[in-house]
């Protein structure tokens, strides 16, 4: 790789967009229309997912928020969804692969959503978890222990947003360490969502921790501003690594 020739120097910003169909499958998103704060249509999905389909992305699992007192999703009502929009998807002809999961939020009405043994996972039992942005919960190594205890392979979705790691980037390789997968978002390179996001993001890529990189996508802010990642050169080097398990999905 000559870098030279893909770099940017003065707006430091790659002078060719990365293909994001290397990745072929996008592994978090909110697709499924009226259920959560992705989608509001089925129309406004389909066309999220036709210019997926131009990005390069040949299979999408999207995955709703499950939240106990906000979003109180099932996987009735989620697989519901699904088939709906995958019965669109045929009707226009549209050939991308839809699956669906959830992101599940670690809160007080988790522990028995587990018990229940009834939760929305993708490919070899991978479990899409999310976390309060406000504070640790502080029973996370044990609700961890307990998932993989019961054979879930557990995806943390974007570590880099929460601000009270930002000043411990041991507890990243600690999460790594014990075989939790760190999820990024794609947009996270832009500073979309901060400038302190952005930077531990990076760094993350930096030291090899994460396993799968998402696009959260909701709505065409957010598809606008993956299209703007794609120049980002973290992203090119996280290709690069090697470390990155979207095509295994």
């Amino acid at each position: 790789m000559i870098w030279s020739k893909l770099f940017n120097k003065k707006s430091k910003h790659l002078k060719n967009a990365v293909d994001l169909g290397l990745l072929h499958t996008d592994m978090h998103s909110h697709l499924i229309p009226g259920i959560d704060d992705g989608s509001k249509s089925m129309e406004d999905s389909i066309e999220l997912i036709k210019e997926m389909w131009d990005l390069g992305y040949r299979k999408m699992i999207t995955t709703p928020h499950i939240m106990t007192d906000y979003y109180k999703n099932t996987p009735e009502i989620i697989n519901m969804g699904l088939e709906s929009v995958r019965a669109e998807l045929k009707r226009q002809g549209i050939d991308m692969e839809l699956d669906a999961a959830a992101e599940y939020m670690l809160d007080d009405g988790f522990m028995a959503k587990l018990e229940s043994g009834n939760l929305l996972t993708f490919s070899n039992n991978f479990i899409l978890v999310e976390l309060s942005y406000i504070a640790e919960p502080p029973n996370l190594n044990s609700i961890f222990f307990e998932l993989q205890t019961k054979g879930y392979q557990v995806v943390l979705a974007h570590p880099e947003r929460y601000n009270y790691w930002h000043n411990d980037f041991s507890k990243y390789q600690d999460l790594f360490d014990r075989n939790i997968f760190l999820q990024m978002n794609i947009n996270s390179l832009t500073g979309w969502y901060s400038q302190e996001s952005k930077q531990i993001a990076e760094k993350l890529l930096e030291h090899k921790l994460i396993s799968f990189l998402g696009s959260d996508l909701h709505n065409t802010n957010y598809l606008n501003e993956l299209k703007k990642s794609r120049y980002m050169p973290a992203l090119l080097e996280a290709f690069d690594s090697g470390k990155i398990l979207n095509t295994k999905l």
